[in-house]
């Protein structure tokens, strides 16, 4: 069964509704106490977690669906994904790869030292001439330094138009103000096979977002890896914060269709009550599936949930490596359930591989640390990460210069809530304004 990450069409609701399985029209269908009746009743249903939900609630103490939904998540420290959205914001998102925002992806390099990790090519932020790289140093005439001691640069992004003052790497300073509009997201920004003497070559894939526009885009990559005999790949998910789960399963068959045929790519497990729910997913034969021989994943704190999946499903298949950082740490997804033009996404199940392994909240550590130097492109050919991925496959190893300053595996890092709750409410763009 292919599935979304955050959607499930059996799953799929399309009113609101009280409690009691009366099939009665209701008088107001989406008040806003019913509203919030089918937000409780949903989450006692179908959330991961619903065991540990009070039994007795009063939803009139509760101002509306998402004060509700809030409290009701409290009782997991580990979900911070369950939300609510609007329904035109979440289809234009997973359908169109579209997002409403400034189109920058951003990172505390040091206390009040803000800079940009990408710039969305289709962004406002593009055409002001922002660019990777570039450090914040005022927003709206205010330091960073001093945003960060009161509301939060989260506060400052949420308005616009927004007065950007920045410094580019050159030490050149400029300021602009840049409204916010639509984002149009570009899942795969670029690939190519690297040339590497006596063998086919490399293929690099930088992959953004698992979002259906990338699928004809992936169809297209494999096949030029499949075409020139590629069995050593480097998918670069460093920004990639997740998405829908039928992506990373087509994904999956490109890497592993061919070695791992038949095999279980993934479990997909839901609550007590809903275990007849529970799939397996398998790895599918493809046109352009290849013949895959070792896979290496770069990855930072921001590769989350989708492309979490792919790299712990092809783990027990071939030999696989993880270079950059430590990722997030999100084993679960959440389902889609309509109500009043808007989407309950509660988390309601998690995903292990064919070992049974998907206890991974605190991510999946990385076998070769490296940093990623904001001041060069994304996957060029002096990118430490490209690299790092190249001298693994070469020697089997880390580059002498980092393996003697890191240690094999990431240390567990504490989780900062605020890390997957920045941008926009879908949670899979978690840098990303």
């Amino acid at each position: 069964m292919r599935k979304c990450l955050i959607m499930f069409a059996a799953a799929l609701l399309t009113a609101c509704g009280g409690g009691g399985g009366s099939d009665a029209p209701l008088a107001d269908a989406c008040s806003n106490t019913q509203q919030k009746q089918f937000v409780l009743d949903s989450m006692r249903d179908w959330y991961l977690w619903n065991f540990l939900l009070p039994g007795d609630i009063d939803i009139n103490a509760f101002a509306g669906p998402d004060e509700l939904l809030a409290f009701l998540t409290l009782v997991q420290p580990l979900d911070q994904f369950s939300n609510i959205n609007t329904l035109v914001a979440d289809t234009q998102f997973f359908g169109e790869g579209q997002f409403e925002g400034f189109g920058i992806g951003i990172r505390f390099v040091a206390d009040g030292d803000l800079r940009l990790t990408r710039v969305f090519t289709d962004s406002p932020a593009n055409a002001a001439g922002l660019a990777r790289g570039q450090r914040i140093l005022e927003l709206n005439g205010r330091t960073i330094a001093a945003i960060e001691a009161a509301e939060g640069v989260n506060a400052v992004f949420a308005t616009s138009p927004v007065e950007f003052t920045m410094r580019e790497p050159s030490g050149n300073e400029f300021i602009v103000s840049i409204a916010v509009d639509i984002v149009t997201i570009n899942p795969v920004p670029q690939w190519r096979i690297i040339p590497q003497l006596g063998t086919p070559g490399i293929g690099y894939l930088e992959f953004a977002q698992f979002i259906s526009t990338a699928n004809p885009v992936l169809d297209t990559v494999f096949g030029q890896f499949s075409a020139a005999g590629v069995t050593d790949v480097i998918i670069d998910l460093r920004f990639n914060g997740g998405g829908l789960v039928s992506t990373a399963e087509l994904l999956g068959d490109f890497l592993g269709g061919t070695v791992a045929q038949n095999l279980v790519f993934s479990k997909t497990l839901f609550n007590a009550d809903r275990a007849s729910n529970n799939t397996q997913e398998f790895f599918e034969l493809r046109a352009n599936s290849l013949g895959l021989s070792r896979l290496i994943i770069i990855a930072s704190n921001n590769t989350a949930s989708a492309s979490e999946l792919v790299t712990n499903s092809m783990e027990p298949h071939i030999e696989l490596a993880i270079v950059g950082d430590r990722t997030f740490g999100k084993p679960v997804g959440q389902i889609g359930l309509e109500f009043c033009e808007q989407i309950l996404r509660p988390t309601a199940f998690q995903t292990v591989n064919a070992n049974d392994f998907g206890d991974y909240f605190d991510g999946l550590p990385a076998d070769c640390i490296v940093s990623d130097d904001l001041e060069i492109p994304v996957g060029a050919d002096n990118d430490p990460n490209v690299e790092a991925a190249l001298t693994w496959f070469q020697t089997g190893g880390c580059p002498v210069a980092i393996a003697a300053n890191a240690v094999a595996k990431s240390p567990i890092r504490a989780r900062d809530p605020q890390a997957i709750r920045r941008g926009p409410p879908h949670r899979e763009l978690a840098d990303a304004y």
